[in-house]
């Protein structure tokens, strides 16, 4: 196969060759009877005439570089001489990365100020909010023409929580600006010469606190008076849940037994949790200063060989009397109880309880029996508002019944004075079942660790603590990974929980000289007491742990403006599917 041609190609290659011709022509070769007058003949003198040249060009590379050497060196030390007599000369070295910051620090302020305009907008809609919610209470004083004393304090308290939350909201905004004053400041040589704290963002200058203490308003407490008759006895039935679940059962059935004058039998630990070891009942007694609750050693004391319980009578009827298996009823003879047939005082179904009264209680479980029990009411709506008071419904001389033991308590308060000082946030981080158990309701209370991170974020710029104690169930990868996002005021925020034990630290001393230490009920103990001492807390929604937690802040009056559960009206903002 012919390969094409290249007419151009081709073309040029034969210029090429017309012109060589023609060069050789035009050349004629020398005659060597004529020497040409640039021509050497020896050929010794040839080389040597080669080796000369050779030695010309190193020596002058040789004097260049040693001329080099000298204007370097030169110039060094004169540019050091400047610096020296001059300082503001060596300033051009660094003038790249000085730049670089101060751009950097300015791209910082402005995220901040960016910030601070949206928290200013949502002031301004929040405002818009109230002006509308004093509209709708004048309008409606204007349709009533008298107010009872309880719509004018309902009213006050709701007045005042505003108030506070709008100054919080105000004072963020000034924390905001002192910060970003300071990120402006940070990349000039003279910031040292400023005092920030000359302005007037300073909590203490403001003389206010944006966690301030909640006003239990103690004073107003409705109780009443625990009398019981000492021959007549109230066995306690907790069987659902875990052992938060249970101390709720048992402040309900003490609210019960205080309605029916009766003694208030604790359960046994071979039935229930060993509420002796996290609980300090004699406490109970002496805040009453009568003999009010009694330990089930003791009530089978007195009861000699009669523990006969007269009736047990069932809170709800479904989806089962009492909660009570056939495995619960054997543990309870297995103390020597006989036990006389479960009845259901009524209709009343566990998933929609209703809202009973003291009448209803005194109509359906009053009775001259000497030993009643009352079947489970952890989930019964009782008078909701009057038992879940500040330091429950039930008149005494302390600040709350069920507490934690002075055992517990104490190991609390030095474990606090050891790792978290005065100034604390805490936070009740339930993660172990509680995906599955969340996602079932609506809407659902398990949040993305990114998203729980920025709502407790916003908890740690209001109540501007240094520390965060850290109670949760969590693997050690997602507290990891909340850990790199907790931040306040520009600094880490560390996430501080509670260790194992250890002989070189003393502060748990008093568990292990009494064998308690390791016991986990004893440590979820601890763990509601170190958090009811926080500045701050931020609890689990629909979590009992959190609620128990929640109750000790009120009755001991560590509860603040800044208390709240994670992400409060927040929604997950992702969601699984179901199975």
């Amino acid at each position: 196969m012919m390969e094409p041609k290249f007419p151009d190609e081709e073309e040029g290659r034969e210029n090429l060759i017309s012109q060589s011709a023609a060069v050789k022509h035009l050349v004629k070769p020398s005659d060597p009877r004529n020497p040409s007058t640039f021509q050497i003949g020896d050929d010794g003198e040839t080389a040597l005439s080669a080796a000369s040249s050779r030695f010309k060009k190193r020596y002058i590379l040789a004097i260049s570089l040693l001329v080099s050497i000298l204007v370097l060196s030169f110039v060094s030390d004169l540019k050091n001489w400047f610096v020296n007599r001059i300082p503001w000369i060596g300033d051009f070295g660094n003038s790249n990365s000085s730049v670089n910051q101060m751009r950097e620090s300015e791209l910082q302020a402005l995220s901040l100020l960016k910030q601070q305009e949206f928290e200013l907008f949502q002031m301004w809609n929040y405002t818009a909010l109230m002006n509308k919610s004093q509209l709708n209470l004048v309008n409606s004083t204007r349709n009533v023409v008298n107010l009872s004393s309880a719509n004018n304090d309902s009213g006050s308290s709701l007045s005042s929580s505003i108030l506070e939350d709008l100054k919080s909201r105000v004072f963020h905004q000034i924390s905001l600006n002192h910060r970003i004053q300071g990120v402006l400041l940070s990349s000039h040589a003279n910031a040292s010469s400023v005092d920030l704290n000359e302005t007037c963002t300073n909590a203490n200058i403001l003389n206010w606190n944006s966690c301030g203490k909640v006003d239990q308003r103690l004073s107003e407490r409705r109780t009443i008076e625990w009398n019981p008759r000492s021959n007549k006895h109230l066995f306690a039935i907790c069987v659902s849940g875990q052992m938060s679940n249970h101390l709720i059962c048992l402040e309900k059935h003490m609210f019960f037994a205080a309605l029916l004058d009766r003694v208030l039998v604790i359960p046994s630990p071979k039935v229930d949790y060993e509420f002796k070891k996290i609980l300090d009942i004699e406490h109970i007694n002496k805040c009453l200063g009568k003999k009010v609750v009694v330990t089930f050693e003791e009530f089978a004391e007195s009861k000699k060989n009669n523990l006969h319980v007269d009736k047990i009578l069932c809170y709800f009827s479904l989806p089962q009397p009492c909660f009570l298996d056939d495995d619960h009823v054997n543990k309870l003879k297995g103390l020597g109880l006989t036990l006389s047939k479960v009845e259901a005082v009524w209709e009343e179904d566990v998933k929609e309880p209703k809202q009973r009264t003291v009448q209803d209680i005194l109509g359906k479980f009053s009775t001259d029996d000497d030993v009643i029990a009352v079947g489970d009411i952890f989930f019964a709506d009782i008078e909701r508002e009057w038992v879940m008071q500040p330091g429950g419904p039930i008149a005494h001389k302390c600040k709350t019944l069920i507490e934690p033991s002075s055992l517990i308590l104490l190991t609390a308060q030095r474990f606090v004075q050891t790792f978290l000082g005065n100034n604390f946030i805490a936070v009740h981080f339930r993660r172990h079942g509680f995906l599955k158990f969340c996602n079932a309701k609506k809407p659902s209370c398990f949040y993305p660790i990114p998203q729980a991170a920025e709502c407790i974020n916003r908890v740690v710029e209001r109540a501007n603590s240094p520390v965060i104690y850290l109670s949760t169930d969590a693997a050690k990868s997602e507290t990891g990974l909340l850990q790199s996002f907790i931040h306040g005021n520009g600094k880490v925020v560390p996430l501080v929980q509670r260790p194992a034990s250890n002989s070189a630290e003393k502060w748990d001393a008093l568990l292990y000289r009494n064998g308690l230490e390791g016991d986990p009920q004893v440590e979820a103990m601890l763990d509601k007491a170190i958090c009811a001492l926080s500045t701050a807390f931020v609890g689990s929604p629909r979590s009992t742990f959190t609620e128990d937690i929640l109750r000790l802040r009120k009755d001991w009056g560590s509860a603040s403006l800044c208390d709240e559960y994670l992400c409060q009206g927040e929604v997950p903002d992702f969601i699984a599917e179901d199975e």
